[in-house]
């Protein structure tokens, strides 16, 4: 549900209100608790503590207990505007509050931007029952409008946040709920939550022998491991030559620059707190690259450029680094070191619309061929209130115009965000949904008139007049760490056999039937599938089993009467038995079904 519209839904009000019962319980519970804050999310809501001392299951399930009394009880939420120095005093032993209400009062505008002549009045609290919370809201009109059977809490697992995001500052406690409007959508809910376990990349990474994190690599900087590199490699492949069909051109970037080359760009010091410090080399001063486009301008300013040489397309796989905090860290969709399936595309004006609308293809393209086909696109535009942007006014409104033109022209079903555009200028994203309904921020598309005058980027246009490009920024992917572990998750480990790392393994029931299956698997090979031979010294079921377990989807049974027949008894993944067929059937088939990108084992 986009974030505009959920914010509106009575669901929001419901998590919302019930983040604060759960906050008048845990006060209950801990009277020396210090509160923070606690909104409502994705899924649910939570709230974050600063605790007197350690929290444990009995205290969540007193809690929940508690919770689910007082929501019986019907209690009003009621709204009430207070001044400054009132609210200073309700929140009196409330550190956390009293410095929300100093940030509150020293930024709240009107609703033109100026500042309030009396900003102290312009403060809200809502109170339910005994407790009391400095909020703007909204909520639901009572308590009796959320179903006590319909929330749950939980440690999940004890989960530690900084307050305002800063790890100088006080760890808190965070505990997380969910809410829904029936008893029969949190059950539903739950059951999405025991199958992401099951899911969870980071457990089948390891089990698949995809990837790693080493603690003397450090954290945030996965390994891939054989099975997992060839699938990264066969998306890599598989987008590489989709790019070049469109007229990209590789180049290869170093995977650092001088720090002149970020503050040209803006990117340093703008994104200074998420960049790793500053390298002196030599007296010089460099940055590992947290962006591939700055560079890529300066390949565009290697050599004079004409209006006949754009449009211009540069893709790389370019790895980047952030500095994520150590609590943000997840896998691989978190990493501190990530590949960006990155390009970059320099256009004349009048090219601008047909180039978009090919990026947005593109990324059609490759979403489709994975069966991610549940998305949304979101348009990022500048929040007028907000000073992180660059560049000039009349230039963002050309190039929010060109995007609304593109999707307008293409059908695309998008809705518009204020404050989610890029610092350098606005962005259409593409969110999917996997099968347990998680939305994921894939890929995304930039239009930017402001780099390129950064950069004094040129061309010499048809009445000889210099000229100054767009630049497109695009990553289908977004990441290729990320996008392999949303994959993982998606698929539960069991790929499509395109891209499944090992495509088909070979079973010698007897140890004499060895020299036919290494035959089948290089015959299967030279068709350019990946396929193993299991020669090893063990019972035929085990072998059957553990193959299984690796979701290889075709699973190659020979024995005397396919040494005769030259045939293979087929076996999927799912223990389905197609029986015996002829070994070039199945090449054909096989070979036919990876061509196509099939999502289906069956042949």
């Amino acid at each position: 549900m986009p974030e505009e519209i959920y914010e509106e839904s009575q669901l929001y009000r419901i998590r919302h209100s019930a983040a604060h019962v759960m906050a008048e319980a845990m006060l209950e519970r801990f009277p020396e608790a210090k509160i923070a804050i606690g909104p409502p999310i994705e899924d649910g809501f939570y709230y974050d503590f600063e605790l007197p001392g350690a929290i444990n299951e009995e205290d969540i399930k007193w809690v929940e207990k508690r919770m689910k009394k007082i929501l019986s009880q019907r209690h009003e939420f009621k709204m009430r505007a207070v001044s400054a120095a009132e609210a200073r005093e309700i929140f009196h032993d409330q550190p956390y509050k009293l410095e929300l209400i100093d940030d509150l009062i020293k930024g709240r505008l009107d609703d033109n931007g100026a500042p309030l002549a009396d900003p102290a009045e312009s403060l809200t609290i809502y109170t339910q029952n005994k407790f009391t919370d400095l909020c703007r809201g909204p909520h639901v009109q009572s308590t009796r409008d959320i179903n006590p059977r319909a929330v749950s809490i939980s440690l999940r697992p004890p989960a530690g946040a900084y307050w305002r995001g800063d790890e100088e500052r006080q760890q808190l406690t965070r505990i997380y709920g969910t809410a829904w409007e029936t008893p029969e959508e949190l059950r539903d809910h739950r059951a999405r939550l025991e199958e992401a376990i099951k899911r969870d990349h980071r457990v089948l990474g390891e089990k698949l022998n995809l990837f790693i994190n080493d603690s003397m690599v450090g954290r945030g900087l996965p390994l891939w491991l054989p099975d997992g590199a060839t699938l990264r490699d066969t998306l890599e492949r598989w987008l590489r030559d989709i790019q070049i069909e469109r007229g990209y051109l590789p180049v290869v970037t170093p995977h650092l620059g001088n720090i002149e080359l970020y503050k040209t760009s803006g990117h340093y010091p703008y994104y200074a707190d998420s960049q790793y410090s500053p390298i002196n080399v030599d007296g010089d001063e460099f940055l590992l690259r947290p962006m591939n486009c700055p560079h890529h301008c300066r390949i565009y300013t290697s050599q004079p450029r004409s209006y006949r040489d754009l449009p211009l397309r540069y893709a790389e796989f370019g790895t980047v680094y952030r500095y994520e905090q150590s609590g943000e860290l997840r896998g691989l969709t978190r990493a501190r070191g990530f590949t960006v399936d990155d390009a970059h595309l320099f256009v004349r004006p009048d090219q601008l619309q047909d180039e978009f609308k090919g990026v947005v293809q593109l990324i059609q393209q490759v979403f489709g061929s994975l069966g991610m086909t549940d998305f949304r696109a979101r348009l990022g535009t500048r929040d007028s209130q907000s000073d992180k942007y660059v560049g000039d006014n009349a230039l963002w409104e050309e190039a929010t115009v060109a995007i609304v033109d593109a999707c307008d022209e293409l059908g695309l079903d998008y809705h518009i965000e204020p404050g989610e555009a890029a610092f350098y200028g606005p962005k259409l994203d593409f969110i999917v949904r996997d099968v347990l309904k998680r939305e994921w921020q894939l890929g995304t598309v930039q239009v930017d008139y402001n780099l390129p005058q950064r950069f004094e980027l040129e061309y010499v246009d048809r009445d000889n007049e210099r000229k100054v490009p767009v630049m497109i920024h695009r990553a289908p992917f977004g990441s290729l760490e990320r996008f392999i572990g949303i994959l993982i998750e998606h698929f539960a480990g069991a790929f499509p056999p395109w891209l499944a790392p090992t495509q088909a393994i070979v079973i010698p029931i007897r140890e004499s039937h060895n020299p036919y299956a290494s035959e089948v698997a290089s015959l299967l090979k030279a068709r350019g599938m990946r396929v193993k031979a299991d020669l090893q010294d063990r019972n035929m079921r085990s072998k059957i089993k553990q193959h299984r377990r690796m979701n290889i989807p075709w699973l190659l049974i020979v024995g005397d009467r396919d040494v005769t027949n030259r045939a293979v008894s087929v076996r999927l993944r799912s223990d389905e038995d197609l029986g015996a067929m002829p070994l070039a059937a199945f090449a054909d088939a096989a070979a036919a079904n990876i061509e196509a990108k099939s999502q289906e084992i069956e042949l």
